[in-house]
């Protein structure tokens, strides 16, 4: 042998392409292959009755998302008896196989690698004929492609399994002595052994290489296969669940084939889809569940955004996945899994454990732009103290494909190797969907135990995870939010789903309300409505990162939930009181401004007012402030009159454009470029006078935005109010710009508060470390505050995520114009509010909590509710967020978080006396028993604590 280590790779890469060749050594043209369409999405049913053509050699076919169906009949050879016979179905585009009338795997890919395979009869009997449905589906795995899909192969093939494990194994070893990162000596072996094959090809050299194991003490890679089929994307909803049951086909063929195959699968939706529509594959989908090898995960309804979702939102999310897992599948889960969302709210820990989850996986952190995440196994605390397990697979990815370079660098690149041996290994085919092939499972055998490799063995999350919390070693403890330094814009692009969730998160807590106490409770209906907006929170739809097709089915889909609500809230001449504060501010009733008071969760009742706005000019004034606007539109001065102080440090509601080209992710990102960028807006074409009070005063003021978007925005100051509203119609009309409103407070402090699931979140105002820098753009909800000792200012939202804040300057992000994927993204007509509401003391004792919800929650005109509080707490700290009836039972459910970061004591009082109350978790399980005295309910709560209460 003449040394020469390239020459020797070719020549080993050669006789792998060889091998490969040989597993497939006969194939036949089918006898005949005929195609219809294009067509829509329809069933099997209804393609048996279309007409059908030949199907001609190298046709294109299209449009994009057209759906074609082949019919495939072919004769079996007489000499392929007793031997397995495959499909070779090469294409782009993703098909599905169907047999005998049942869908049975997905296809895709031009090359070994994907999936261009199926086995059509495990023995062949010979002679017999073999008849196939193909549907395919005009899309790749990510949608559009560059060109349209053709059919490059079609063919029967005999399959020869001795060449087929030949193969994988010489590719395997072959692709390890590639490795640069292998002991040099095992690696000569290798190279010399291998090239000792390719001459006397005896399959003993290679079962010899395969003896040799690892050391004592080494990492260990525990494997489980997934598809991560994000529930829309480049793809709409329907194309989804076809993703599915080519997955789900494809996946548990490979279960029967691979005894030891794990595979786990998240988001019960995708699961009741199956359930609802193709009841086959549903039992080959619980028969695997039973044998344990189809492992459902993450115990939520859809793998939703974690920043943009109420708290309630998030723990329906949990309460819907664990029930269907629970009833459909005998699962609870026991981990949440969610590789691929934007980030993570300091509330999650404690809503998971309140759910029964106590692990956490996720990937996406990885891609921090700033700070890469410090360890991959360690102990996430929430901002209550709750603590859960959390894990991020070093390989960086949960797409691996189970080759020789990923199983090398996720243990090269492991952060822990001190405190653990263990590290998580996610593969197979994923964003579009697919799951691992029999390429990656040959592989995951043959790395079981092998000289140079991690030891890397199937094993479910359970298993995973159960190895971790039994290392009893001390992990290193991240607290608060998981911040992702990236994908910024995702709180601002798509703004319609973000005021949809906003305005059906706040419909569905009146008509629980409502009907809970008008007692009515439209149980079945609401639990359809809360499916649908979760469906809506999934990851991709409502950050804004989806292509148009998903946002056709989101408007459809937020016009459906809004029309439903509305019709459950009903219709009446009384204002009902939603919350658990007081209410006393003006309302329209009959198109008339009149005051109204109501006290929490009541009915409320036309009064007096005990002041009264008046108007001078660009000047408003009530009791509490006064307010002096410019004739540009901008507000010259803020006047809050309990304190004597000016609010304003420079004008303020200052209307911004900032460049927006991220130089990736269009949709998702806002680069820190954007800062250099901005622009003030050009000032008002003109003002009115709208309303000049008693009750209210208006202004309109009209104005362009950017080149060829126009805004008409009301300011408002109603008697007795204490904030300042800014109401908007935009007619938008940019590219690549964002929108945003500055207000320069007269206040200093080092840290802004915003506000976010169940809680708040402290993030700084300067940029002193890499951390405080990435956090340039961050999420919120209801309200953003800035705060000194003594006094202080928020910013309260309608539908608005994304804020930022800088020394003094407290922003809103109102609008982005993004052109990938989706490129009429936000392009049209916009509605929004927001205000200003300065207060005395913190933000705490000036009740921006109570003030935001207020802000968000209109009084409903309707009926049925009286006029003395339904419910009501005692305890400013203490917020009762939610009344329900029990998703099994009549019980009242109670949800209540302590919003400040106090501990105490409250006292909830019903309208009723309380009997009997239990305390709950989020499943709506007994935990204990409240105290009760004199009827009335009395909680201890610590910080940040969410209650669940089960009152009778």
């Amino acid at each position: 042998m003449i040394r020469h280590p390239e020459y020797t790779r070719a020549r080993l890469a050669q006789t792998s392409e060889r091998l490969r060749d040989l597993a497939h050594p006969d194939t036949r043209d089918p006898d005949e292959l005929v195609v219809a369409g294009p067509v829509g999405r329809i069933s099997y049913e209804e393609a048996a009755e279309l007409e059908y053509r030949p199907a001609r050699p190298g046709e294109r076919l299209g449009p994009l998302w057209a759906t074609y169906w082949f019919r495939l009949r072919a004769t079996v050879p007489e000499a392929w008896r007793g031997r397995r016979v495959d499909l070779l179905w090469a294409t782009t585009a993703e098909t599905t196989l169907w047999i005998d009338g049942r869908s049975v795997q997905g296809l895709h890919g031009v090359d070994a690698t994907q999936r261009p395979d199926a086995t059509v009869l495990a023995e062949a009997r010979g002679g017999e004929r073999v008849e196939l449905g193909l549907e395919l589906a005009c899309n790749g795995l990510f949608g559009a492609q560059e060109a349209p899909p053709e059919v490059v192969v079609c063919k029967l093939a005999l399959f020869d399994s001795e060449a087929w494990r030949l193969y994988h194994d010489f590719e395997l070893l072959r692709a390890l002595e590639a490795s640069d990162a292998i002991e040099p000596g095992w690696a000569g072996h290798l190279r010399a052994e291998l090239n000792r094959f390719c001459n006397e090809p005896d399959p003993a050299i290679l079962t010899a290489l395969y003896e040799h194991r690892n050391g004592t003490r080494t990492h260990q890679v525990s494997a489980i296969g997934h598809a991560h089929i994000d529930t829309a994307w480049l793809w709409p909803l329907a194309e989804t669940y076809r993703k599915t049951v080519r997955t789900f086909g494809s996946q548990t063929r490979y279960m029967d084939e691979y005894p030891e195959y794990r595979f786990a699968c998240s988001q019960a939706q995708q699961y009741a889809w199956i359930k609802e529509r193709d009841p086959g594959l549903w039992e080959r989908i619980r028969g695997k569940v039973d044998a344990g090898q189809f492992v459902p995960v993450g115990g939520s309804w859809v793998e939703p955004d974690c920043n943009i979702p109420s708290g309630e939102s998030l723990l329906r999310q949990f309460m819907h996945g664990q029930r269907f897992f629970e009833e459909e599948l005998g699962i609870r889960c026991r981990e949440l899994w969610s590789p691929d969302a934007f980030g993570y709210c300091g509330q999650l820990p404690q809503l998971m454990r309140l759910a029964g989850m106590t692990r956490f996986l996720t990937q996406k952190l990885s891609w921090n732009r700033f700070n890469r995440p410090d360890s991959h196994t360690f102990v996430w605390q929430g901002v209550d103290g709750s603590e859960v397990l959390g894990h991020f697979p070093p390989a960086d990815n949960y797409n691996s494909d189970v080759s020789v370079r990923e199983l090398l660098y996720a243990q090269r690149e492991f952060k822990d190797h001190e405190s653990s041996a263990h590290s998580l290994l996610v593969y197979g085919w994923g964003d579009g969907g697919g799951g691992p092939t029999r390429n990656m499972l040959e592989a995951l055998r043959r790395a079981a135990d092998l000289q140079g490799l991690p030891p890397t063995r199937p094993a479910t999350s359970d298993e995973f995870f159960t190895a971790l919390e039994a290392e009893h070693e001390e992990r290193p403890v991240v607290v608060g939010e998981l911040y992702f330094e990236y994908h910024r814009g995702v709180y601002t692009s798509q703004a319609f789903t973000k005021r949809g969730n906003r305005v059906c998160e706040q419909l569905l807590h009146d008509v629980e309300f409502l009907s809970s106490a008008r007692g009515d409770y439209p149980r079945a209906e609401l639990d359809r409505l809360w499916k649908l907006l979760l469906l809506q929170q999934f990851h991709d739809i409502l950050p804004g990162s989806s292509i148009g097709l998903v946002y056709e089915d989101a408007r459809r889909d937020f016009e459906e939930l809004e029309r439903s609500l509305h019709a459950l809230v009903g219709s009446g001449d009384a204002p009902a009181n939603t919350l658990d504060v007081p209410r006393r501010e003006v309302v329209l009733r009959h198109g008339t401004p009149v005051l109204v008071e109501a006290a929490p969760f009541a009915a409320g009742r036309v009064v007096q007012p005990a002041d009264t706005v008046r108007v001078d000019g660009l000047t408003f004034e009530n009791a509490h402030l006064r307010v002096e606007l410019g004739e540009d539109g901008s507000v010259l001065g803020v006047f809050d009159k309990a304190t004597g102080r000016e609010v304003l440090a420079a004008p303020g509601n200052r209307l911004e454009l900032y460049e927006d080209r991220p130089v990736a992710f269009d949709a998702w990102d806002i680069d820190p470029a954007h800062l250099e960028t901005r622009t003030d807006c050009p000032p008002a074409a003109s003002w009115s006078i709208l309303a000049n009070g008693p009750l209210r005063a208006e202004i309109a003021f009209e104005r362009s935005i950017g080149e060829q978007s126009t805004l008409r925005q009301v300011v408002r100051l109603d008697a007795e109010a204490r904030r300042i509203e800014f109401h908007a119609i935009v007619d938008w009309h940019e590219a690549h710009k964002l929108l945003k409103v500055c207000f320069p407070l007269d206040v200093r402090a080092p840290n802004a508060t915003y506000e976010m699931p169940f809680g708040y979140a402290e993030r700084p105002t300067h940029r002193s470390t890499s951390f405080d820098r990435a956090r340039y753009e961050v999420p919120g909800h209801r309200w953003a505050d800035l705060s000194e000792h003594g006094f202080g200012a928020a910013l309260l939202t309608d539908s608005k995520y994304g804020y930022s804040c800088y020394g003094n300057e407290l922003r809103i992000s109102l609008l982005r114009a993004p052109k990938s994927p989706d490129p009429e993204a936000d392009m049209g007509r916009h509605e929004f509010a927001y205000a200003l509401f300065p207060h005395a003391g913190g933000w705490r004792e000036g009740g921006v909590v109570a003030e935001g919800r207020r802000f968000n929650a209109p009084l409903r005109w309707t009926s049925g509710l009286p006029v003395s509080s339904f419910a009501s707490v005692d305890d400013a700290n203490l917020v009762l967020d939610t009344i329900k009836r029990g998703e099994r039972s009549d019980a009242l459910v109670l949800r209540l978080y302590e919003a400040h970061g106090g501990r105490g004591t409250a006292r909830v009082r019903l309208a009723r006396p309380v009997l009997d109350a239990r305390y709950a978790n989020a499943l709506e399980e007994e935990t204990g028993e409240v105290a009760i005295e004199d009827g009335v309910l009395v909680v201890p709560y610590r910080p940040h604590e969410v209650i669940t209460v089960l009152a009778e």
